[in-house]
């Protein structure tokens, strides 16, 4: 990526997704990060991760702030998720690509069905 500028445009993507759903960044910088980035399968997931847990942070920061959510009914889900992410991170290097890119795509389809019906 030899222009800053569609590195902004995807981060910008991604943070405005993210703050108008609650989440969901990753889903949209994802495959824009895929097309410019030039990175390998396996930095491009890391790639992800590493630029959409501070997009969070900063839209739990204004949910928070603006009474759109309590820390009590966040906390059972946080452990979770922690101890979520941390396993996921521990079995990064042990899953295939292509599991990966099939375990994405079914995880989108999923929740694009569920979210319809």
């Amino acid at each position: 990526m030899n222009s800053k500028w569609p590195a902004r445009i995807a981060g910008g993507a991604a943070g405005l997704a993210n703050g108008l759903f609650g989440g969901g960044g990753g889903m949209v910088f994802l495959p824009i990060l895929s097309r410019w980035g030039g990175l390998s399968q396996r930095k491009l997931y890391a790639t992800c991760v590493g630029v959409i847990f501070p997009v969070c942070l900063v839209s739990a920061a204004v949910y928070l702030f603006r009474g759109g959510v309590s820390l009590g009914t966040t906390l059972p889900y946080l452990a979770g998720g922690l101890i979520g992410g941390f396993l996921g991170g521990k079995l990064y290097g042990k899953v295939p690509t292509k599991a990966l890119k099939w375990l994405f795509a079914a995880f989108l389809f999923y929740a694009g069905v569920k979210y319809l019906l």
